[in-house]
């Protein structure tokens, strides 16, 4: 539960960036960090486990977010970035950083916390959209780096 408190956490974080049309700013790292270390004050979160795992998710999903951005785009078909909700698109985005770059966390557990957290903050309908694209990002993007390991590995 540690964990998806953290994720809701950055959820906050980068909802509240995308309001505040900061999350471009933010890839400048001691201007993230300086913002990061603001929302904890405002939060009085003490866990050290919550804290640190949603750094590192916001820090990866900032850093990478031009990617994931335009890896929304590729699978959200006929839905352009600006239309989708902050809240769904937020939630796509650290999922999506989870699922690309974070091999420690096996995919499932990466989109059963994005849908249980859309359900809790977002619709129905929203739960079923992040669903339906994570799980293809997930298995067209697990499938596209395990082919290109096993050619790597054969040469």
């Amino acid at each position: 539960m540690k964990r998806r408190k953290a994720r809701e956490y950055v959820l906050q974080f980068l909802y509240a960036c995308e309001m505040n049309e900061n999350t471009k700013k933010m890839c400048d790292y001691d201007l993230l960090q300086e913002e990061i270390e603001n929302f904890w004050e405002r939060n009085n979160e003490q866990d050290h486990h919550i804290k640190t795992f949603a750094n590192q998710l916001i820090e990866g999903t900032i850093e990478h977010i031009e990617t994931i951005d335009k890896t929304i785009q590729k699978y959200a078909e006929k839905w352009n970035l600006e239309r989708i909700i902050p809240i769904d698109k937020n939630i796509l985005r650290f999922s999506i950083y989870e699922i690309l770059y974070r091999n420690d966390i096996p995919y499932q557990v990466t989109i059963n916390e994005a849908v249980e957290i859309a359900k809790k903050y977002s619709t129905k309908e929203s739960a079923a959209f992040i669903n339906g694209i994570l799980d293809r990002i997930a298995k067209e993007e697990i499938s596209r780096n395990a082919t290109t390991d096993s050619k790597l590995n054969q040469t």
